[in-house]
């Protein structure tokens, strides 16, 4: 019996070296466009300041917020034009107000791209 024990035991920690580690995930893409890069640089003052935001675009609105309110930009057929910012909103108030739909789930639980 203590030998079986003792091979179970070793065969699972076999198994789990012999894997190789899982991958870190990453947010950040394979590219960037150069204004977005430079939009990220100055956003978090060269490395400086530690940055958080969320942002999701819809129709043609973009909506970004950051920890002091979120902006609202409207597309005016070349690119994205700041419209307002509403200050000490969070990106959930101002979906709403917006009246913009939840992101449909998958079956795996996660929103479609």
């Amino acid at each position: 019996m203590r030998s079986r024990i003792v091979a179970v035991v070793s065969l699972v920690v076999l198994c789990s070296a012999a894997s190789p580690p899982p991958k870190p995930k990453t947010i950040a893409p394979e590219l960037f466009p150069h204004t977005v890069a430079m939009f990220l640089s100055n956003l978090s003052a060269d490395g400086k300041q530690r940055v958080a935001f969320k942002a999701i675009a819809f129709g043609t609105y973009f909506f970004f917020e950051e920890p002091t309110g979120v902006s609202v930009y409207q597309f005016d057929g070349a690119g994205y034009r700041r419209q307002s910012f509403l200050k000490g909103k969070t990106l959930a108030q101002v979906l709403a107000k917006y009246k913009v739909p939840p992101k449909p789930k998958t079956a795996s639980g996660k929103t479609k791209p």
